[in-house]
């Protein structure tokens, strides 16, 4: 049996590495569509232009079940995440700290569930299907370009990782 006076010593080691460690605000949205291939867009109330579903991710809390946790709350739409589309990794700006931005493949939904759909959370104005060339002209540069490397993933069995610094890198 180990000594505890090591086992305390290799937990304080652990702990002083931990508090070093980079900390990252992250995000979880999904790629929502219709029967005619449109991706859903929401209109937050607590800022300019529209987004994709989803949000911000809480401490100890998964991206995936955030991305679900959040279009649970805001619109009534249980989903169970797919596959990982994006991570886009973005620089500080003004006072937020660097993000990871996951996207994660919605699935489509039906008619009846597109109507079914209902704002449950004031947070959001508004939402609409739009098809892809319109949903770029409705999103920050960002935010466009995540949403259009994330649809292109959709035909491939692989991710896009970008790197945000004033343009996509990926």
């Amino acid at each position: 049996m180990a000594d505890l006076g090591e086992d305390e010593a290799r937990f304080a080691y652990y702990a002083e590495g931990n508090a070093r460690q980079a900390r990252k605000r992250v995000a979880a949205d999904l790629i929502i569509r219709d029967e005619a291939g449109s991706v859903l867009l929401v209109n937050p109330t607590y800022k300019d232009g529209w987004d994709l579903p989803g949000g911000m991710v809480e401490s100890n809390e998964a991206p995936r079940s955030a991305a679900e946790r959040e279009l649970r709350e805001e619109l009534g739409l249980e989903v169970t995440a797919g596959r990982l589309l994006a991570l886009d990794w973005v620089p500080p700006d003004g006072p937020w700290d660097d993000l990871l931005a996951f996207v994660f493949d919605g699935g489509q939904l039906s008619a009846a569930d597109v109507l079914d759909l209902q704002i449950k959370d004031p947070e959001i104005s508004e939402f609409a299907f739009v098809g892809i060339a319109k949903a770029v002209t409705m999103l920050g540069p960002a935010l466009a370009d995540r949403l259009l490397r994330a649809n292109a993933a959709l035909d491939s069995t692989t991710a896009a990782y970008c790197e945000h610094q004033g343009r996509a890198t990926c």
